[in-house]
């Protein structure tokens, strides 16, 4: 069996590989606080992977999720697991084909909380999926921006109060994960169209979502602003300043930030 440190190494590098917003934040978090949000992270990573797969069918996908969320709200078996995934080994990345080694990771007090939210997570896209991703209004947006982005900041607004942040709004959690996604939303539009998906509500402009993901960003923002302990304030903000930071990028023309604004913008934002 692989020894915590030797996993939590390896999962850093699997990290790294996945994640440049979340690397920086996650490295400096203390003990235990580390290992949770690494698992958690890659834990929902690991089915984003499924529901975002450019080959993978749809069927398939709706298969495996739906799977995954019913294993992960029982116990289960690595073999369960290994058997799921065994006609995708080809298919699938690293980070989704070792989901139980994320989990194993985790402390012991956080483990259900990341099944059960990987779960709900896993069931959400599961069913849109099935309705093709089909967004027709503003409803639909805070429906499916929820499943795959919402649940982690809720997730995350557990694991805070776990390790010792005393004032953590819930509620303002879901649109620090909505203002993220939408920012990714914003920024994949053209990567999503050639995949034949399109999150964007009929009629609306590029104004109107780019008002949206900023609203949804200042109520991140008064999310982050309560936190007292720095390294979760620092996690939160970073992303945070970085996907406004990409929207004014946007908004003057270019596809992205480059590594200058990214080191810069990092630096300002932590306190």
């Amino acid at each position: 069996m692989q020894g915590n440190a030797a996993l939590l190494k390896d999962a850093t590098k699997v990290l790294a590989q996945t994640s440049r917003t979340f690397i920086i934040p996650i490295s400096h978090l203390g003990p235990g606080l580390r290992e949770a949000v690494t698992a958690g992270y890659l834990s929902m990573r690991a089915i984003d992977e499924i529901e975002d797969h450019e080959t993978l069918p749809k069927e398939d996908k709706i298969s495996l999720l739906q799977s995954i969320s019913i294993l992960l709200n029982q116990t289960y078996t690595e073999e369960d697991f290994t058997s799921l995934f065994a006609p995708y080994v080809k298919e699938l990345p690293e980070v989704s084909l070792r989901m139980t080694d994320w989990i194993k990771l985790a402390p012991q007090q956080t483990k259900e909380l990341i099944c059960r939210y990987t779960a709900t997570m896993a069931h959400g896209m599961a069913e849109w999926a099935i309705k093709n991703w089909n967004i027709q209004n503003k409803e639909d947006l805070d429906d499916y921006t929820y499943y795959v982005a919402g649940l982690v900041g809720i997730m995350l607004s557990d694991l805070w109060t776990l390790y010792g942040e005393n004032d953590v709004n819930k509620d303002q959690s879901v649109a620090f994960g909505r203002g993220l996604q939408l920012v990714n939303i914003i920024s994949n539009r053209s990567e999503d169209s050639e995949r034949g998906v399109n999150f964007h509500p009929p009629g609306w402009s590029f104004e109107e979502m780019l008002d949206y993901a900023r609203q949804n960003l200042k109520i991140a923002e008064s999310y982050t602003s309560r936190i007292q302990l720095d390294p979760i304030y620092n996690f939160c903000k970073i992303p945070l300043a970085l996907a406004t930071g990409t929207l004014d990028a946007i908004v003057s023309g270019k596809s992205k930030l480059n590594r200058i604004s990214v080191l810069k913008i990092v630096s300002g934002a932590v306190r």
